[in-house]
């Protein structure tokens, strides 16, 4: 069982950083509710674009849900907010943690 990290990083088409935030409960709740979720950190860069960081106890449990939130959560309220030309996704198994 290797722990995996995603990292998606994004501009918005619309809408501020706050409502972007405020929008993600959503997303939140379906990622908790994903086998395999550890924790999600969300960062706004200072030139307004986004850095999203998944946790997940395995590779395989990361690639499941990216395969299945692009179906399950595309008309969410934040999702409809991410320009998708400038969007991208990858996938690391963690080798060092500090704590």
């Amino acid at each position: 069982m290797t722990p995996t990290l995603g990292l998606v990083t994004f501009r918005l088409a619309h809408g501020s950083g706050q409502q972007f935030v405020d929008a993600n409960a959503a997303i939140s709740d379906w990622l908790k509710r994903q086998p395999g979720f550890v924790a999600r950190h969300l960062a706004e860069r200072d030139d307004g674009s986004f850095i999203d960081i998944v946790f997940w106890q395995t590779h395989e449990s990361a690639l499941a849900a990216s395969a299945k939130i692009m179906e399950e959560m595309a008309q969410s309220e934040a999702m409809t907010m991410i320009d998708p030309m400038g969007l991208e996704m990858s996938h690391g198994n963690i080798r060092l943690s500090v704590d």
